[in-house]
């Protein structure tokens, strides 16, 4: 029988729990820091931070009930929104931790030698490496020691705030918002950190009885708690010490002493700070230490920093990795930027916490089953994101470009280094997969639906032989039949800019003759109208577009032809004509197809495009034959992306008035697979798929497919759903 956990921690350990982990050194030094940005508003900015951390902290509380035993931010953030945003949540917790642990040592290192004329980056670098060999070698600060230390701080706190709150001078409070709202918000994203604590519990979930309710309520006790800890000390520390000297302080809370406690107050705030400093700069390396190691385990870092050392059974690696970034904080980075990086960081994760709820909410997750769950969902994430980064955004410079990096960063390491190691996704993923695929399922029942006979325009050349006009004419009538639509077929004919039009019009040429003749002859053919004509023009691709926009045709049908040399760099005129025309376009690669007896349809790792769904399904109907839908996953797609992928499949069988059939084929070249799944006597509908940039580099893979089967093709080019570049990199990222 498996070991379990015993659930023997009540609502007081939970209670104890999270403030111990948010009462940290961030009070003892952060306040003067504030008071310089915001004035006596910073009381406020207490206040704010920590109502803006709800959002965070009631998330967290859902996520731990529904998976107590997954254990923290980077799992919860990894499970809902993929490997990709866990990459970003990782690397900005394991930063946040490594700044909160330097920002205790840079910080706290002041209070410790306050009675010692000692250099403080020195004592702080040596400090830091001995926390840090500490936690090499496996010495464990035991539950007990750290209960008897939190408990020396807050008797220390009350105490602050009770001898100091009668000494308090209303004076000292006026021009409370003299900062304005700018510097109130700015000191609240700098505050923000002393919060981050709050969801520690996560860690220890599976060991709460009743976790339903005792998570939740204590966090939001221990929260509720904390902040009002905050603030009165924040007011006690503004209303008794003079503003230049708070704000130039690096020991705030020692002068706010010696103005109220005397000798016996500094000596328990010396106290409390050196314990403060000394829990928190090594909860920092300890904690922030195990997300290389996790993200490692997880195949997103370097296996390396999973490696136990054999005597001391720690994670050497991990942690030298996070105490060499430490000390470089130590060394090069002033207090301020510290303490503001720190606080960026935390914000960015807990807006992936926020975002993580709504993916699992949204999504098609099922062993997703919170016993408790977060009030006003969805706007209580929403606003918890939305004021997360609304706080950077008056931080500065800095914090904002730090936080940048390390997302970019982050992006970079996943794309380049794990993306091809890990096999699994989020939930947010399948539910953008889900969102794209609705949207493209109704894009095409709304083409579908649409009660307007088609306006086909077939433009052809002297060159045009009359076996691949008939094939024109035969493709164009389909697609107008369908809807009791028509057909109009022209000539194109270019002279030369010394030549006079008129003349030129006047002019029968015999490819002119043959070409009206062998047209009337085809009309007969087909059961649906078709006029005929030619136009003469010095510039035939202009005439051919600005002949579609007059006619207001709906498709233009071209021959497709071989691309020279140069296409690659300077188009074609082909290419003109799709990005010019104001309809779709549809190129037609004839191989002498006699009998139709299906339709196949391909996309590239994307939602099919609706017009390429609309032209199979007219061609399939008119033929008596049906349509196979053929959908390319990679080898490493999960069992959620097919089962979506063969969901959206199965709307767009429900919209064809023909057979479907649907084949979802695992590849990673799909080139390859296209071409064997198609045999000489069908159609191939295919796109565009690629893009210019990509087929400038490495060859259209559209063209390369067309040229590799031996069936009658045809390209669209749809101008009607024509997607940006952000969604189609969404679509091929999600599909």
């Amino acid at each position: 029988m498996p070991k379990e956990l015993e659930r023997d921690l009540g609502l007081f350990a939970v209670v104890a729990i999270s403030i111990g982990a948010m009462i940290g050194s961030g009070i003892f030094i952060l306040p003067g820091l504030a008071l310089k940005t915001a004035g006596p508003a910073v009381i406020l900015a207490y206040l704010l931070a920590g109502v803006l951390v709800v959002p965070a902290a009631l998330s967290k509380a859902e996520m731990a009930t529904a998976m107590p035993e997954a254990g923290g931010t980077y799992i919860f953030i990894e499970r809902g929104m993929g490997p990709l945003l866990g990459t970003i949540a990782g690397v900005g917790t394991w930063f946040s931790l490594s700044f909160k642990g330097a920002l205790a040592l840079v910080g706290g290192v002041p209070y410790l030698l306050y009675l010692f004329d000692l250099p403080v980056k020195p004592v702080a670098l040596a400090l830091a490496t001995v926390l840090v060999l500490v936690n090499i070698v496996g010495a464990k600060q035991t539950g007990r020691l750290q209960i008897a230390i939190v408990a020396v701080m807050l008797a220390a706190m009350v105490w602050f705030v009770v001898g100091g709150f009668p000494s308090t001078s209303s004076g000292r409070y006026g021009e409370f918002f003299a900062k304005g709202a700018d510097g109130l918000l700015a000191a609240t994203g700098l505050v923000f950190v002393s919060y981050a604590g709050v969801t520690k519990v996560a860690s220890v979930a599976e060991e709460v009885e009743n976790p339903d309710r005792n998570i939740p309520l204590g966090i939001l006790g221990s929260l509720l708690f904390t902040t009002l800890l905050y603030v009165l000390i924040v007011v006690v520390m503004v209303g008794v010490t003079p503003p230049e000297l708070l704000s130039d302080s690096s020991v705030p809370m020692i002068h706010a002493a010696e103005a109220t406690l005397a000798w016996p107050g500094v000596v328990a705030v010396i106290i409390a700070a050196v314990l403060a400093l000394i829990s928190t700069a090594n909860a920092g390396i300890l904690s922030s230490s195990r997300y290389p190691f996790a993200m490692a385990r997880d195949d997103l870092a370097p296996p390396s920093l999973t490696a136990i050392h054999e005597k001391w059974g720690t994670p050497v690696q991990a942690i030298t990795l996070t105490g060499a970034v430490m000390l470089l904080l130590i060394a090069f980075v002033p207090i301020l930027q510290i303490a503001k990086l720190a606080s960026a960081f935390q914000i960015v994760v807990f807006a992936l916490v926020n975002g993580a709820v709504i993916a699992f909410r949204e999504g098609d997750a099922e062993e997703y089953n919170p016993s408790f769950t977060s009030p006003l969902y969805p706007w209580m994430q929403l606003a918890g994101i939305a004021g997360g980064f609304l706080l950077i955004g008056y931080m500065g410079t800095i914090p904002l470009v730090g936080a940048a990096v390390i997302t970019a960063g982050s992006m970079l390491w996943y794309a380049y280094y794990a993306r091809n190691r890990v096999q699994r996704e989020g939930a947010a993923t399948d539910v953008v997969r889900r969102t794209v695929g609705r949207k493209a399922v109704e894009q095409t029942k709304s083409i579908f639906d649409a009660s307007d006979g088609y306006e086909v325009l077939v433009a052809i050349t002297e060159e045009t032989s009359e076996r691949r006009e008939q094939t024109l004419l035969r493709i164009a009538a389909d697609i107008a039949r369908e809807n009791d639509g028509s057909v109009t077929v022209v000539q194109f004919d270019e002279v030369p800019d010394q030549v006079s039009l008129r003349q030129a019009s006047e002019t029968k040429s015999p490819a002119d003759i043959k070409f009206e003749e062998w047209t009337e002859h085809l009309t007969k053919e087909f059961d649906v109208p078709v006029a005929y004509g030619e136009i003469v023009s010095h510039d035939a691709k202009r005439a051919i577009v600005n002949f579609a926009d007059h006619e207001g045709a709906d498709f233009l049908l071209l021959e497709r032809s071989d691309e020279p040399l140069y296409a690659p760099i300077f188009g074609t005129t082909v290419e003109w004509i799709t990005r010019n025309a104001p309809c779709d376009v549809l190129l037609v690669e004839d191989r002498d197809v006699e009998q139709i007896d299906s339709v196949t349809v391909v996309t590239d790792r994307g939602p099919f495009d609706p017009q390429k769904i609309t032209v199979a399904n007219a061609l399939a109907s008119e033929a008596g034959g049906h349509i196979d839908l053929v959908y390319p996953l990679g080898t490493t797609a999960t069992a959620t992306q097919r089962g979506t992928v063969n969901e959206y499949l199965a709307e767009l069988e429900s919209l064809c008035s023909v057979p479907v059939n649907r084949s979802i084929i695992e590849t990673n070249d799909p080139e390859r697979d296209f071409v064997s799944v198609t045999t000489a006597d069908e159609i191939l509908v295919i796109g565009t798929d690629g893009g210019r940039i990509r087929g400038n580099l490495f060859g259209r893979p559209a063209d390369r497919i067309i040229d590799g089967v031996d069936c009658t093709a045809v390209q669209v080019k749809s101008k009607q759903n024509k997607s940006g570049l952000l969604r189609q990199l969404v679509e091929r990222l999600v599909f």
